[in-house]
């Protein structure tokens, strides 16, 4: 499918999760709703063993595939995920040992975690990768969760709310399906004509499928859309099931990672730079400043984002990326030790009546669990946040922990010119030209220097923040605190506080009213931290200035490069784009990272089709040539 294609799908309006409702009888849960049980009472594993992983042939073609091969398979109805982790288990045991395995699951009606875990206890051979996916099993929120497990070899997207309304919003090329929604009979809504559709569209030729269910009405949609269908021995009291192929004959795809280069080494090029090795690129990095050392480069940053009770596109990605930059922190095990920061949680103040509206609104929503956002509690002014799982942390450090590996190089140069070659891109230094399969542009407004970039519509706002001295009292403070600026605990004995907003002022040089107007700003919204820190007589160790980037729409630019000469609509082969990452860079660059790396490789796209276009750098060009759609923001 085309990277801007348009689906009627994206009319669904993210509504709130209603988490499953389940009757535990004895350890077998059942789904109150439907009045099913999500596996089989006999042996669950056994089941799924028959049903999905014999009917798929999935043993055998784990086996025979090829070096870096990549398996997608699709699941309507991940459940207690058995399914997930039998897939899993046998990929691990029987796949060569660089192959990745993609594993896409929708689902309506997540179990909570307490549910989860129950049902996992009854599972001793699964122990590993059930203690792993209880780490990172996400927050129930609407939307794609993009979860790396097995030691990265295993990718699990959660397709959170309606299965043919998520799948109409998905990008992938999916070489087996598993078709396990509660029975036809007791939940039509998982067997319709729109879902079938859907898995045609997004089966590769030869694609595999298998469902527990025999019913008459399923084997002749699916034969309508292109599969050939079979009846087949079923599992247990079943007498039958179905299985069958997409038309076409079916080849592994595999990845061919080369050589790419990323410009700009802070938080947006630290990022992409470790999403493509990880997935096996070599990767130069230029920056002829260094690691972190322009926006990226204050003491101290927050982990947040902020809340809102309207899913547009714009303000869940504020949520699927604070979601995203969590589960890298948690993977990366960052922050380690005292010096990186901590992720003890961060309060939210309302500045105004406008902020406090809007932040009780996201908290009456239901679209933020209480795992990631609830109220601050007593002590606190009306409509006050707290987000349990941020924090703050060193951008420097985080960029240089990212960087740190094998396939990564990093090279004090400045990038002058960027040629298209027949096989990639030429970039010239000055120093030296490097040849490039791919090129992710991650500088930030000086990103408009190069050579055919001139119509990016980015604004640099410059932002300067004071480093105030602990005192004995300020010592104790434990999580970051944003209000019309931001607090965070001490790091080498030093508070950052700020930062200033200039849309006018390019000067680079600190000012001392700055410094001034960040301390009248404590003092005028935590007066209380204001004195713990000395109040007038604070005292100030240091400040930086830095110019944050940020883009017309408030959202980055994350994606391929349009020809902006020629048709918008078409990308420039092997050319990226994450910049105007604004205030947000530690929360949004993680996932813009995630979504550059799986275009690359031609892999299940992280976010939604709707939100894969309100990223990409074309929709500007787009709108001023009056050839947008009404849906995009």
């Amino acid at each position: 499918m085309h990277w801007l294609t348009i689906q009627d799908a994206f009319l669904d309006d993210f509504a709130p999760l209603q988490p499953a409702r389940i009757d535990w009888q004895d350890t077998t849960p059942v789904a109150r709703d439907f009045d099913d049980p999500y596996f089989s009472r006999d042996d669950g594993p056994a089941e799924t063993t028959h049903v999905f992983l014999h009917g798929n042939q999935l043993p055998e073609r784990f086996a025979a595939l090829p070096p870096r091969a990549r398996f997608v398979i699709a699941e309507t109805g991940f459940g207690t995920g058995l399914n997930f982790l039998c897939a899993a288990t046998l990929f691990l045991q029987q796949a060569p040992a660089d192959a990745v395995l993609h594993f896409v699951s929708a689902e309506k009606h997540p179990l909570t975690h307490a549910d989860l875990a129950r049902a996992h206890a009854g599972w001793p051979a699964f122990a590993p990768l059930c203690a792993e996916l209880a780490r990172h099993y996400p927050a129930l929120t609407p939307g794609f969760h993009r979860l790396w497990l097995g030691n990265r070899r295993i990718a699990l997207t959660l397709l959170f709310g309606d299965a043919a309304v998520r799948f109409g919003q998905l990008q992938a090329r999916v070489d087996a399906w598993f078709l396990d929604g509660f029975a036809p009979a007791r939940n039509p809504g998982m067997w319709t004509d729109d879902l079938f559709r859907q898995f045609a569209r997004l089966s590769a030729p030869g694609a595999s499928f298998a469902t527990f269910t025999a019913a008459g009405f399923v084997r002749r949609g699916l034969a309508a859309q292109g599969f050939d269908v079979a009846r087949v021995p079923g599992f247990g009291r079943k007498r039958e099931m179905l299985t069958g192929h997409f038309l076409g004959g079916w080849q592994p795809a595999h990845s061919t990672p080369g050589h790419a280069l990323v410009i700009g080494a802070g938080l947006a090029g630290a990022t992409s730079a470790r999403a493509l090795a990880e997935r096996g690129w070599q990767v130069t990095v230029c920056d002829p400043a260094g690691i972190a050392q322009h926006a990226s480069g204050n003491l101290a940053g927050v982990v947040y984002t902020t809340p809102s009770a309207h899913a547009t596109p714009q303000n869940r990605f504020y949520q699927s990326s604070y979601l995203h930059a969590l589960h890298w922190l948690a993977r990366h095990d960052f922050p380690s030790q005292p010096d990186d920061g901590a992720l003890t949680g961060v309060l939210q103040l309302p500045p105004d009546a406008r902020h406090r509206d809007k932040q009780q609104a996201a908290l009456d929503s239901g679209l933020w669990p209480a795992d990631v956002l609830r109220p601050a509690g007593s002590g606190w002014p009306d409509a006050s946040l707290l987000m349990p799982a941020g924090g703050y942390l060193r951008p420097q450090r985080w960029c240089e922990h990212l960087l740190r590996h094998p396939h990564i190089t990093v090279l004090p140069e400045a990038v002058e010119t960027l040629t298209a070659t027949q096989t990639g891109w030429q970039v010239g230094t000055g120093h030296r030209t490097h040849d490039a399969d791919i090129v992710i542009i991650a500088n930030a407004a000086d990103a408009t220097r190069l050579a055919g970039l001139h119509w990016l519509p980015l604004k640099r706002i410059r932002g300067q923040v004071s480093y105030y001295r602990a005192t004995e009292a300020s010592q104790r403070w434990s999580q970051a605190i944003c209000h019309s600026g931001y607090l965070t605990p001490a790091l080498d004995g030093l508070h950052c506080v700020g930062a200033t907003f200039d849309l006018h002022q390019l000067e680079a040089t600190p000012r001392d009213g700055d410094d001034a107007r960040n301390l009248a700003e404590l003092a005028a919204n935590l007066p209380a931290y204001h004195a713990d820190l000395g109040g007038a007589d604070a005292a100030l160790a240091g400040h930086r200035v830095g110019f944050r980037c940020q883009s017309t729409d408030f959202l980055p630019l994350a994606g391929p490069v349009p020809d902006a000469c020629a048709n918008p609509s078409t990308p420039q082969p092997g050319l990226y784009l994450s910049i105007a990452h604004g205030s947000r860079g530690i929360t949004g660059t993680p996932l813009c990272a995630e979504l550059i790396a799986a275009l690359a490789n031609d892999e299940p796209v992280p976010v939604d089709q709707e939100m894969l276009a309100a990223l990409a750098p074309a929709r500007f060009i787009l709108r001023q040539r009056k050839k947008q759609p009404e849906w995009m923001p």
